[in-house]
């Protein structure tokens, strides 16, 4: 199941680094509109969350009181509907970067969540859980695949960026 996850979260990233394929770093950089983040800043977020997801991974499974918790209905999370502000750690400063620095950024979150996964195994993932600040206490191995849906949700705020930089 793990493995599935992973094949899931590689095409979403996949999708997502096509999206931004070919903008100038200049339009990655521009604002909308003053209340709005850049695309560089929502690819940061996407890499500020997952890196923070394989600390709180990292962190639980090396906690002996962690429980078990019910699987949640994470596909929710793809729901543009519902707006919930970004947690503190993965909010993205504004600062100017480049494509390629934003690609090695997102290289490296993805290898440490790897190399976290690949020494351990899925049943202490099902059997430990992390707090998600809607869906409440989270199986550790729920959180993979919310960050692939999390991905997602994002790439579709991509893409209302781009028209809206097109206008």
């Amino acid at each position: 199941m793990l493995s599935e996850h992973l094949k899931q979260n590689e095409q979403y990233r996949n999708e997502l680094l096509e999206a931004v394929d070919g903008l100038t770093d200049d339009k990655l950089n521009k604002r909308p509109d003053s209340d709005s983040w850049t695309i560089m800043q929502v690819l940061d977020h996407l890499y500020l969350m997952e890196q923070g997801i394989t600390k709180a991974i990292a962190s639980e499974l090396k906690n002996p009181d962690s429980k078990k918790a019910e699987p949640k209905p994470i596909e929710k999370t793809t729901d543009r509907s519902y707006k919930k502000d970004a947690p503190e750690f993965a909010k993205p400063p504004y600062d100017y970067r480049t494509l390629q620095q934003m690609k090695d950024r997102l290289y490296i979150s993805r290898d440490q969540l790897l190399r976290l996964l690949e020494q351990t195994d899925e049943e202490t993932l099902n059997n430990k859980s992390y707090p998600h600040s809607s869906f409440g206490p989270m199986p550790l191995s729920q959180w993979v695949p919310f960050i692939g849906l999390h991905e997602k949700r994002h790439l579709l705020q991509i893409e209302e960026i781009k028209e809206r930089l097109n206008k």
